[in-house]
């Protein structure tokens, strides 16, 4: 059975930290123990865990005892509650009337009933209690040994605060870059390519301005930005600096506070360095869209001098048969003279000839398919 009491401050880097780990998932876990209470989550995707403990000699005072069947059966002491956020977040939404108004705050779990207990003892006599349900269920931890990284930067909340004023609320993922010189944080490329939809911005940050600053690769590296504003709004609050921890793309990057009294660690999954010449089709850009005549007559210029390489994506999408109308006939050996030559481009970098074009133009209602071949082959010619 879990008893632990709060002052007003208190209260406030614990609803902090409660609002924090809202960003990451809906559920919470509540998991006391005998030294420590551990505040988890993690999503559904499993691609983002957070963990925030508290020591015992945070709280005013703390208890915890195993429940007697749980003694009986000689299982694990630690009673992991199993909380919806939606349910629990609301007791703790402001918190800046909290700690003006709260005087005392007891929280307590009820095993019988499968209830955590919250009550606020408020100024003028007060009281405002809160019966939140939980099952009982074991959350997800993950070991993550972070400093086996490459790079860690250690910053105070402030500047952190001030590199990142510069994104939109509605930012979905940032991309962290680093130099032996400087760090530069700014919009994920990915969500940058639509210019109506999205503003780029980037802001850079010198070395100086960090407390501890080791880089070891350079390298870029994008996450969710949801995750990075909740652990910078719990630091504000317990005024602690923000270490991170981060190698390269693809491996994950870990957000740390190592107060006295308590730790805070999320753990964020990156996106994988796609190799940039593997370009779709919709990416190249409307000067390459050139007419089906002048691509068909640079193709044949080219020669020995084409380089680029064809995705064997682009070849496995040019054969379905859905590319030509209904009823239209079809002429497979075409496509697949076609395709084969594009493979073998992709392996020796050997030339698109004239024939391969020439080929399709005979078979009739395959004027879609024609066009996205010139296209796509008129795009990587040199002379384009």
């Amino acid at each position: 059975m879990l008893k632990c009491g709060m002052n007003g401050s208190q209260v406030k880097v614990f609803g902090k930290a409660i609002q924090a780990l809202s960003r990451i998932s809906d559920e919470l876990w509540l998991d006391p123990s005998e030294k420590n209470l551990a505040l988890r989550s993690v999503n559904s995707c499993r691609s983002a865990y957070g963990c925030v403990l508290f020591s015992s000699l945070f709280f005013q005072h703390y208890e915890w005892s195993a429940p007697m069947e749980m003694k009986d059966k000689g299982t694990a002491s630690n009673l992991n509650c199993q909380l919806a956020m939606k349910a629990i977040l609301p007791i703790f939404k402001c918190l800046n009337s909290l700690e003006r108004n709260v005087e005392k705050c007891r929280i307590f779990t009820r095993s019988v009933k499968s209830q955590v207990v919250i009550q606020f003892f408020c100024r003028h006599g007060i009281k405002r209690t809160y019966n939140v349900c939980f099952q009982e269920s074991q959350p997800l931890q993950v070991i993550f040994d972070k400093t086996r990284c490459a790079n860690t930067l250690v910053l105070q909340p402030r500047v952190l605060a001030e590199a990142i004023v510069v994104f939109t609320s509605s930012q979905e993922e940032v991309t962290l870059a680093v130099t032996p010189l400087n760090v530069c944080f700014k919009s994920s490329t990915e969500e940058s390519m639509d210019l109506t939809n999205s503003v780029y911005s980037e802001m850079s940050v010198e070395s100086h301005e960090f407390d501890f600053f080791q880089i070891g690769v350079e390298t870029e590296v994008t996450f969710c930005f949801k995750e990075l504003k909740g652990m910078l709004t719990f630091s504000e609050a317990v005024h602690a600096p923000i270490s991170i921890y981060f190698d390269i793309p693809g491996k994950p990057m870990t957000l740390c506070i190592d107060d006295m009294l308590l730790e805070a660690n999320f753990i964020l999954a990156t996106l994988v360095d796609i190799p940039s010449g593997t370009s779709s089709p919709q990416s190249l850009c409307p000067s390459q869209k050139l007419k089906r005549e002048d691509l068909i007559r640079s193709n044949s210029k080219a020669g020995k001098n084409v380089t680029n390489k064809v995705p064997e994506c682009i070849s496995r999408q040019a054969a379905p048969r859905k590319l030509h109308p209904q009823g239209s006939p079809t002429d497979t050996s075409g496509l697949e003279t076609c395709s084969g030559l594009a493979t073998e481009r992709a392996d020796g970098g050997s030339e698109v000839p004239e024939s391969c074009v020439s080929s399709m133009e005979e078979a009739p209602g395959s004027l879609f398919f024609l066009s996205f071949s010139c296209m796509f082959f008129g795009a990587v010619s040199s002379d384009q």
